[in-house]
């Protein structure tokens, strides 16, 4: 089964550039000058193979959005991308045939961030929130923009035996649950809630601050322990070093399972085929992750603990139903989260809860207009005991809280929200307006006046993006 990042998923159409041989015609006096100019012409406007024998191509998008916020205590406008691993991005892909059945090629996508929605309208970044993904690749270094390797890879294929990838790679349950959505409104809105993760939490009208100054983040009650990222839903949605094998397709189901550094390993099933009027995409994927060097990067830019040892494990499935006929869709993920970490504080370790996800997104996807297909959704999600720091430090209305007053036992988060996309086949465009609301709670001792009736966040979002 062939590989392929979020950005080919949702109705968007990846035009690739082609080489075009030059021809040489019309040699009289001035062939000189026009072969130079048609070389010229050509080099313009074409991708250049390395040699005869592989294959390039380009492909991309551009996605920007500008982005407005209200947590009860601060609002702002900023313009942002559409957040890691879905953002501004080119792509190289290569190939060529070994024989009637075998290919080899290769992979390389870059990914360009201006300001990244996850990290945006915190306290301590503002309107300049940087790439939720060079964090990772840096360990909680802080770059915007950046520009970061998002995939690095050979392949062999074989279209009996199916696909081998070695290098940077998209692990097999990486958006594993997100990518059955094809109703065209994916990147708007799937379980992973890019937009507003970063911004602060706010009480009664006054944010919630970490001593280290950095907002106490909304994303904080989307954590996923098992990789220690803010990622709700998606917890192993990073490249990672690794190998990766993807069976053939057979009659709708493929199976495909990876292993990577140090040591994380996962398996996925997929199936996607049309029965009748009945469009239909479903997945399972089990990752185990018992990392010795844990990455901490997002543990060491909010403030929240370390781990010592991480060892935990995510099982996650999606589905998606669509009628043909009507363009109604129902779109499902369930994620639940098994952790045995080991932390700096004990008390930690011996608490810390498993994290539970589920999403739901239903809506209509109708061609009522000439310039292409229009998607209206509504969604809902809930996060359950997904904030795993249960001793904290706060500054928040009654100023600093020692460590132990507060004592997180359980936190909960409801996301719910409305949208509309409108895709342009003619430019390979979508265009998008949506809205937002987070409500977050959280229970346990000492969490009465002040981590108690928190301010609702709003976000309304109105953007565009492009392929090529």
């Amino acid at each position: 089964m062939k590989i392929t990042h979020m950005s080919v998923v949702g109705g968007i159409l990846a035009a690739s550039l082609s080489w075009t041989p030059v021809l040489a015609a019309d040699l009289g006096g001035d062939c000189c000058a026009d072969l130079e100019e048609r070389v010229a012409e050509l080099e313009a406007t074409t991708a250049r193979k390395g040699n005869r024998k592989v294959s390039l191509t380009v492909t991309g998008w551009i996605a920007e959005q500008v982005m407005y916020y209200d947590n009860g205590a601060a609002s702002n406008l900023y313009q942002t991308g559409v957040g890691s691993t879905l953002g501004t991005h080119f792509k190289f892909t290569g190939a060529a045939q070994i024989n009637p059945d075998v290919s080899a090629g290769y992979v390389m996508q870059l990914e360009l961030q201006t300001s990244d929605p996850l990290t945006a309208g915190n306290s301590r970044f503002g309107d300049d929130g940087p790439s939720g993904f060079h964090i990772t690749q840096t360990n909680g270094g802080l770059a915007s923009p950046s520009i970061d390797l998002l995939y690095s890879f050979w392949f062999l294929k074989s279209k009996k035996w199916g696909q081998v990838n070695v290098g940077q790679i998209p692990q097999a349950s990486q958006h594993a649950a997100a990518l059955v959505d094809g109703s065209g409104s994916l990147v708007q809105a799937n379980w992973v809630p890019l937009d507003g993760m970063a911004i602060n939490l706010s009480r009664n009208g006054t944010q919630l601050v970490l001593p280290n100054g950095t907002g106490f983040p909304t994303g904080a009650a989307m954590w996923c322990q098992s990789s220690a990222l803010p990622v709700a839903g998606d917890c192993h949605g990073i490249s990672m070093n690794g190998v990766r094998y993807d069976s053939p397709t057979f009659m709708g189901f493929s199976a495909s399972a990876s292993w990577g550094e140090d040591d994380v390993w996962d398996v996925a099933l997929r199936y996607a085929g049309e029965m009748r009027d009945f469009r239909l995409a479903a997945t399972a994927a089990y990752t185990e992750n018992t990392d010795e060097t844990h990455f901490q990067g997002f543990n060491t830019v909010t403030g929240l603990p370390q781990t010592v040892q991480m060892k935990g494990s995510y099982f996650q499935i999606g589905a998606y139903l669509q009628h043909m006929p009507s363009g109604l869709f129902l779109y499902g993920a369930y994620g639940v989260e098994d952790n045995d970490s080991v932390y700096i504080t004990p008390l930690q370790t011996v608490r810390q809860p498993d994290g539970h996800n589920w999403y739901l997104k239903a809506g209509l996807r109708r061609k009522w207009f000439a310039l292409g297909h229009t998607v209206l959704y509504g969604e809902y999600a809930k996060r359950e005991d997904m904030f795993h720091p249960h001793l904290s430090d706060f500054i928040g209305p009654a100023g600093f809280v020692p460590d132990g007053v507060v004592d997180v036992t359980g936190s909960s988060l409801t996301q719910w929200g409305l949208g509309a996309v409108q895709e342009i086949d003619a430019a390979a465009m979508s265009v998008w307006v949506g809205y937002k609301n987070y409500d977050t709670s959280f229970e346990g001792p000492g969490v009465a006046g002040v981590l108690d009736d928190l301010d609702q966040l709003h976000i309304v979002k109105a953007g565009a993006l492009i392929a090529f």
